[in-house]
């Protein structure tokens, strides 16, 4: 079975378990449904082709979900004490972050975490200069932002120990390849 069979049918079987979960129980003719309602999706609405470089480092992978979870979970208990602290409310701001990460699924997958992260959300991706601009809930003090920085760098560093380390990258890169100085807007 060639890898873009094994990628449709995990596709199609992803589908029709989201198409299931919706409807709230398992049965003939839900998964049934999910099939077809798969397939048009699959036919009917191609998604384009990705180019995929580089190997999956499986112990990076586990690093990185830990401290995924670890960042959202600390950012979590940053928001609530934002909003429920006496005082006045938090500066925020917009943050330009220049990332190192050559793919653009892998950049998308970094944008996914920063937006899973309580208190940021990423409001622009310049994909040529790879560039994200993330708004963050708490600059008040030079200690926040440098915070912030720190928390992209590592993940940053995690992507590509993950997903691109250098050695192993046979893809095009659109980036400059190095992690450029952060600054705040």
């Amino acid at each position: 079975m060639s890898r873009s069979a094994v990628l449709r049918a995990g596709s199609l079987a992803w589908l029709v378990f989201v198409w299931v979960l919706l409807w709230g129980n398992i049965s003939v003719a839900n998964i049934v449904g999910g099939l077809v309602v798969a397939v048009l999706i699959t036919v009917l609405l191609p998604l384009p082709r990705v180019p995929v470089g580089g190997r999956i480092h499986l112990w990076s992978i586990v690093k990185l979900v830990g401290i995924s979870l670890w960042y959202a979970a600390q950012s979590s208990v940053q928001v609530a004490w934002l909003s429920i602290r006496p005082g006045p409310l938090p500066v925020t701001g917009v943050l330009r972050c220049r990332l190192a990460i050559k793919s653009d699924l892998v950049l998308t997958l970094c944008v996914d975490v920063l937006n899973l992260i309580p208190g940021t959300l990423v409001l622009e991706v310049d994909q040529v200069k790879r560039t994200v601009y993330v708004h963050v809930l708490d600059l008040g003090t030079d200690r926040a932002v440098h915070q912030f920085h720190a928390t992209v760098r590592r993940l940053e560093r995690l992507f590509i120990e993950a997903f691109e380390r250098p050695a192993e990258w046979a893809g095009d890169t659109p980036g400059t390849g190095d992690i450029a100085t952060r600054k705040e807007l």
